[in-house]
């Protein structure tokens, strides 16, 4: 029966991992999309966020076959609640990519290069979400720490996207619109940064059992 449940967890893993490549593409599909003004990248996140949304569905169910069928102990159970806690937070980074690659499309290079941090942030939020899905997969804690802590890289691009923004109006009023468009994506490459978080954090509970929140 533990010979079951433990192949069963292996393909959970597996179908993690399947997502979490899904999730880092549509990031850089969605970067690709703001900087080489490249409409066909923007329908290319739409085909990778069903696949996410397909994903998610996949991955629940199993998840949901393995809390009824076999009644899994406690260390057990702790993965698989976390599993279905991250796979909510990658589905919303896959719309959020999205999000971007469509408001990419009322932008021109010249724009966008005028503000060098937002790559760097797109940068991040990758990294961010293949540590956390790694560390999952893993069960690495120190990994999980580590995004968690690198959260601060992309709050201070961020901050630092907000003031080249600041600046880019007061040297020109007429680009008020672009900079509200080019913050709210930069706050998306932050939300992105969160949901990152959010799943090392489950890890965190998956493995000692502690969640920030109790």
């Amino acid at each position: 029966m533990r010979s079951r449940f433990d192949q069963q967890l292996e393909a959970l893993n597996s179908h993690l991992i399947e997502m979490g490549t899904f999730v880092e593409q549509i990031i850089s599909l969605a970067a690709m999309a703001l900087m080489e003004e490249n409409e066909e990248f923007v329908k290319d996140t739409i085909k990778v966020d069903m696949e996410i949304d397909d994903k998610e569905k996949e991955i629940e169910t199993l998840c949901m076959k393995l809390l009824i069928m076999q009644q899994p102990v406690a260390s057990d159970l702790r993965l698989i609640s976390s599993a279905l806690k991250l796979i909510t937070d990658m589905e919303r980074i896959g719309d959020q990519s999205h999000d971007i690659a469509n408001i990419s499309k009322f932008l021109t290079g010249k724009q966008i290069q005028q503000v060098e941090n937002i790559p760097p942030m797109a940068e991040a939020a990758i990294k961010m979400v293949t540590d956390s899905v790694n560390a999952f997969v893993l069960r690495d804690l120190e990994l999980a720490n580590s995004v968690i802590i690198y959260d601060d890289v992309i709050d201070n691009l961020f901050l630092k996207v907000r003031d080249e923004l600041i600046e880019l109006i007061k040297t020109d009023s007429t680009k008020g619109e672009q900079a509200i468009d080019l913050l709210m994506i930069a706050k998306y490459f932050e939300r992105i940064g969160d949901h990152a978080v959010n799943i090392a954090e489950w890890v965190v509970y998956a493995i000692t059992g502690i969640h920030k929140d109790d």
